[in-house]
């Protein structure tokens, strides 16, 4: 047994310069990730020409895929020993390869037919799953690993929230403009050029991330085998209800980001309106920056329920106020600071099932548990936040570049406003059942440390 990368204290504070270096993985991540949660379905469609039937096809297909390679990732990173530690090296090494193919995901060269199809699966899998879902991996991987301290867990994960959402921001904000400035009314050039820069800036981040952040909780320096990774999650209740709420979750997540463009464009007939949508989405960082103190007054349970339940009103809220421009951009706002802080919460709970896992089979498999809790749910729930309101459009008769019918407009409301809705209610009801394991967590930790210490 030895100590990944230094000896220091298992149950450490973090310093404010790792937990802001924690901050940019996210927020490298979310420069591109969100350009293709975002704006992948509008780019097929709208730009590279691809039916929508077909796009929304090729997005579930290749999240389905992206989402089992999360649980190879997870396992990777658990036989993983380097003198950098578990998790923090893959900040280096996926770096320029996550720029590069997310660059070609946004590139339309000219193709048709089955030909356009393959590029645009083989491309979107390349980037938002095989890398991306290796990026995603490791930041979630390295936070159990950083420390057992619970509150310094909550405040990292602070951090990275807030990184994320400033990634957002500016992806959700300047990406459309910047599409129509740089390529001068030529989308395609436009979105190859914004993408290349955000490329540019996330690898900067990455790499700033890897050489600030350290691994201090003990790693045992035999790997662990995918099988044996697996028995880290027999009788890890807190991590099934997780990986089943937050995979549920991200279909909410995934339509509120994609559709905000289909319900400007068409139904309030003022497309600029999703660039101010998608770049309200840094309001979120008041939700992250509030949570320690929530969960200090609550729980983490009781936070994320708290978050589920203003996210639903702002939906609500958006049904109600019909085209008032002002009146949609308050509701809008209130349901980005419930999604915010429901969003948050699993990340750091994820955190704790790792400790649950040990503690109740003796495996430490922080890659694999946190893989399938973050990446492979993102993955999965992505895909079908795409694939799901897709059918709906095509079943209503969507046509893009067209002056949509009442059926069809009356699909996009319902995607953009009430699907969340319902979504957000079937998770409430799920993490409901997370309330007793949370309570175990000081038990759980207190033995896990006295374990490493006998051990030593």
């Amino acid at each position: 047994m030895e100590l990944t990368e230094e000896k220091d204290d298992a149950n450490a504070k973090l310093p404010v310069f790792e937990k802001v270096s924690y901050a940019f993985t996210d927020m490298a991540g979310n420069l591109l990730y969100v350009s293709m949660s975002s704006y992948i379905l509008y780019f097929y469609t709208d730009v590279f020409g691809i039916p929508v039937s077909s796009a929304g096809m090729i997005i579930l297909l290749a999240c389905i895929v992206d989402a089992v390679s999360a649980i190879f990732w997870g396992s990777i990173v658990d036989h993983t020993h380097t003198k950098w530690g578990q998790s923090r090296p893959y900040f280096l090494w996926l770096a320029v390869p996550f720029a590069v193919t997310t660059f070609l995901a946004f590139t339309a060269p000219n193709l048709s037919g089955t030909a356009k199809l393959l590029y645009a699966g083989i491309t979107y899998i390349l980037a938002a799953g095989v890398i991306y879902t290796g990026i995603q991996t490791t930041i979630s991987a390295v936070l159990p690993n950083l420390t057992l301290n619970a509150s310094e867990r909550i405040g990292a994960n602070s951090f990275r929230m807030v990184g994320s959402l400033i990634g957002s921001f500016v992806t959700s904000t300047f990406t459309l403009p910047l599409v129509a400035i740089l390529g001068k009314g030529n989308d395609k050039v436009g979105f190859m050029i914004t993408i290349a820069l955000f490329g540019v800036a996330a690898v900067i981040l990455l790499l700033t991330a890897f050489k600030n952040m350290r691994e201090r909780v003990p790693v045992s320096t035999k790997s662990i085998s995918l099988k044996q990774s697996m028995k880290a999650t027999v009788g890890n209740i807190p991590w099934f209800l997780l990986v089943v709420s937050f995979s549920i979750f991200w279909i909410a997540q995934s339509d509120r980001n994609s559709f905000s463009t289909y319900y400007a464009k068409y139904n309030l007939g003022n497309p600029e309106l999703a660039a101010v949508f998608n770049g309200l989405q840094v309001l979120g960082v008041i939700s992250s920056i509030s949570i320690p103190f929530i969960v200090k007054i609550t729980n983490k349970t009781a936070t994320m329920l708290i978050g589920l339940a203003i996210g639903a009103v702002g939906q609500a809220m958006m049904a109600m106020v019909g085209g008032n421009f002002a009146l949609v951009i308050v509701s809008w706002c209130v349901g980005v600071l419930g999604s915010a802080l429901a969003m948050s919460m699993p990340f750091a709970m994820l955190a704790d099932t790792v400790d649950y896992g040990e503690w109740k089979s003796g495996i430490r498999a922080a890659g694999f548990l946190t893989a399938v809790g973050s990446a492979f749910c993102i993955q999965l729930g992505s895909g079908f936040g795409s694939f799901i309101p897709s059918k709906i459009l095509d079943a209503a008769g969507f046509v893009a570049h067209q002056q949509q019918t009442a059926h069809a407009s009356a699909a996009i409301s319902f995607c953009f406003i009430w699907l969340p809705v319902i979504i957000y209610a079937i998770v409430g009801l799920i993490m409901v059942f997370y309330f007793k394991y949370e309570k175990m967590e000081p038990q759980i930790k207190a033995e896990l440390l006295q374990r490493a210490e006998a051990r030593d």
